[in-house]
Parts: C-alpha cells; sequence; structure tokens
C-alpha cells in the first residue's frame, strides 16, 4: 500500500512538474504605452497600432480564442474597451503588430473585430484624459466554442459571451498618461 502511494505521489509531482501556465506575451507592451499604441483622434496623435500578442500553453478542449483591451480607468463610469477581437482559431497564437486595422487585413480570415467604445471597428489605442495614469488590461481567452455573435454586438455583449464560453484566461497590462 505504501508503494502505491509513494508511486500515485510521483506522478501527481510529476505531471504537476510538466503542467504549463496559459501565458499571454508582447514584444510591443507590457508597461507604458507608446505613441506607436496611442489613439488618432479624442485630443491624442498616436500612431493607432495594435501591439503584436502572442500566447502559449493553451489549456486543452480550447476550439477559438478572443482578445479584449479593456480601460477600467475611463472616466464614463463602466470603463472603456479599445479592442474587441473573436472567433481566432484555435491554432493561432499571435496577432501581428496592426492586426487591428481592419483595412489591413492581417488579422487570421475568419476573425471578428466588433465595435469599441469610440464606434469604430477594430482596435482604438489609449487616449486617456490628461490626469493619472490608466491601466489598460490586455486579456487572451482560450474559448471552448466560437462565439455566434456579429461585429455589431457592443462590447459588453461580447464580454458577457466570452464569460460564458471561457476555458482560460491570460492578461498583461499596458500604462498609458498623456
Amino acid at each position: 500500500m505504501k508503494r502505491i502511494f509513494i508511486s500515485m505521489l510521483a506522478m501527481c509531482s510529476i505531471t504537476f512538474a510538466f503542467a504549463q501556465t496559459f501565458t499571454l506575451k508582447s514584444k510591443d507592451v507590457g508597461g507604458q504605452a507608446t505613441n506607436k499604441e496611442f489613439f488618432n483622434g479624442f485630443g491624442c496623435s498616436g500612431e493607432n497600432i495594435s501591439p503584436q500578442l502572442s500566447w502559449e500553453n493553451a489549456p486543452q478542449g480550447t476550439q477559438s480564442f478572443a482578445v479584449t483591451i479593456y480601460d477600467k480607468d475611463a472616466p464614463t463610469g463602466s470603463g472603456f474597451w479599445h479592442w474587441v477581437i473573436f472567433n481566432i482559431p484555435a491554432n493561432v497564437t499571435e496577432l501581428k503588430s496592426n492586426a487591428g486595422d481592419i483595412t489591413k487585413a492581417i488579422a487570421p480570415a475568419g476573425v471578428i473585430q466588433s465595435i469599441t467604445d469610440y464606434g469604430k471597428f477594430g482596435y482604438g489605442g489609449p487616449c486617456p484624459p490628461p490626469g493619472p495614469i490608466h491601466e489598460y488590461l490586455i486579456t487572451v481567452y482560450a474559448l471552448k466554442n466560437k462565439l455566434e455573435l456579429d461585429k455589431n454586438t457592443t462590447p459588453a455583449v461580447v464580454g458577457f459571451n466570452l464569460n460564458q464560453s471561457v476555458i482560460g484566461k491570460a492578461s498583461i497590462v499596458m500604462y498609458g498618461k498623456r
């Protein structure tokens, strides 16, 4: 009995030692946003280029991904959605820089970039009002299915559906100040 217990304990230890964490990374951000990521409008004069993002070790059973960029510090009472992109195929593990520009067709085929709180489709970069630093949460969601939504779906409704389908998520933070 003691041998069986020790063998089971060893197998559990090996499993935990090899378990990988779902992780989001970026070559462009993870710290202070630059003029490259900042919005061009609303009083900002940035390049409005979405950051390169990559992820690894998605949970087993992932059928699609979604990425959001959300500013909880926006003075709206409900935050501000800067990018909502979903139905990213399960075999895709990177969004290239500027994939949020819907006119350039850089994002993987078949993805949906829904409307942001700017009222536009695709990426809309940070443009905080003068004052304190804003925290922009960039999250990749591993989903158990594709979302049956279209590009006109509001960020709140997309968020509701993401939370109904999520099996894992990973985030990084980008900060912005004017």
